[in-house]
This record gives structure tokens, C-alpha cells and sequence, in this order.
């Protein structure tokens, strides 16, 4: 499918990925499909993937995440050098939610997001019903300036996903946090805190 930019009002197609200047030149790295997997991870330098000064962002985008198990929540980690995804993360994070039935709905700050110098996998997403095949998680991760040896290192998410198999309904889960650390990011690792992901994909890009 075509990418339509307009561009002082005159429109053009792009229909290949590749840089778009007028979008800060957004370039397609690596996309991972999920099979009854228990990871999806990105390495600098490994199958390639790219993730160091090359570009000052990158975005991660879920599509159609699916758990194996019921009411699992969506995870990150960060690698600052050696193989364990345990960078030290300081992060918060709010929700919206609103119930299929109408029951209940609510926005306020979620405490079940939000890490305080934790090595722990941070939540993207939190009780993702997994009852429905239909049953899905989708939205984005970014994360700054990764390589960089003097500055922490901040990521903010957004996923939008089908909430819990008591009530089911929807819920956008929105977190922020940084990487306390001057050691370069090298590595980025998504999972559920139980069971598989199912089925769906993360994309890479980055953004110059």
C-alpha cells in the first residue's frame, strides 16, 4: 500500500520503505513474528538489526499481539552490555479503561507501570484477555538516543490492548521512564510476565 505525504499541498505517493524526509526520515530495520514465543528481541549487530548512533530514535511498533495465556500483562527490558536484559529503569505510567458491558471505566495513574530503580521487566501492558482468538495488543514503544555514553536513556509506550477475561473491555496503558545508566542500550526484549506470545509482529524503524 502507498504512503500518500502532502507537501506544501501538492500530495505524492511513496510506495516503497525507505527514508521520507519530511517524516524525519523514518527506515524500516527489522520486523519479528512471534510463533508461541516466549521472547522477541532485538540485538545490535545480530541478524540485521540495527541499534546504535545510527539514528537518535527508534520506534517499536506491536501489531496484533496475542498471549497464550489469560490475562498476562506485555513486558520490555533493556541490555546495557553483557547477555542479561536488567538495565536499571526508574519509570511511571496512567491508564484509560472501559468495559465491553459498560460497567466501569476509569483514567488515572497505574501503579502496576511504574518501576523505581528496578531491574525488573517494565509493563507495557497489563491483564491482556487471551479467552478470544480475536483477542489482541497493539501500539508502539520509543526509545531515545540509545548509544549514548553519557545521558540515560528514555522510552515512552503507549499499547492499546483487550482488557481481562472478568470484564472484558479496552484499555490503553501509557508508560515513561529512562534507563539508569551512561552504558549504551544494545539490546530492547518484549514478552509476557506468563506464558507465550502467541502470535503478531514488532517492527523496528529508525528515526533520524
Amino acid at each position: 500500500m502507498a504512503l500518500i505525504k502532502l507537501n506544501n499541498k501538492a500530495v505524492s505517493n511513496a510506495t516503497a520503505f525507505g527514508s521520507i524526509s519530511s517524516l524525519g526520515s523514518m527506515t524500516f530495520i527489522k520486523k519479528l513474528t512471534a510463533s508461541s514465543s516466549g521472547t522477541l528481541s532485538f540485538v545490535d549487530g545480530a541478524s540485521g538489526v540495527v541499534l546504535d548512533d545510527t539514528y537518535k530514535e527508534y520506534l517499536f511498533t506491536f501489531n496484533n499481539i496475542h498471549s497464550s495465556t489469560n490475562d498476562a500483562s506485555f513486558s520490555v527490558n533493556f541490555r546495557d552490555g553483557g547477555s542479561a536484559y536488567d538495565a536499571v529503569k526508574t519509570s511511571a505510567g496512567y491508564r484509560a479503561y472501559h468495559f465491553e458491558s459498560d460497567s466501569g471505566s476509569g483514567l488515572g495513574y497505574e501503579g502496576n507501570l511504574d518501576l523505581a530503580q528496578s531491574t525488573a521487566f517494565n509493563l507495557v501492558g497489563q491483564q491482556q484477555s487471551a479467552n478470544n482468538s480475536d483477542s489482541s495488543g497493539s501500539g508502539q514503544l520509543s526509545l531515545y538516543n540509545p548509544s549514548s555514553t553519557t545521558f540515560v536513556k528514555h522510552f515512552i509506550s503507549h499499547y492499546s490492548h483487550h482488557y481481562t477475561s472478568a470484564a472484558p473491555g479496552v484499555i490503553d496503558n501509557y508508560m515513561a521512564g529512562y534507563c539508569n545508566t551512561t552504558t549504551a542500550i544494545d539490546g530492547v526484549q518484549f514478552k509476557f510476565n506468563s506464558g507465550n506470545i502467541s502470535s503478531g509482529d514488532i517492527c523496528l524503524y529508525g528515526i533520524a
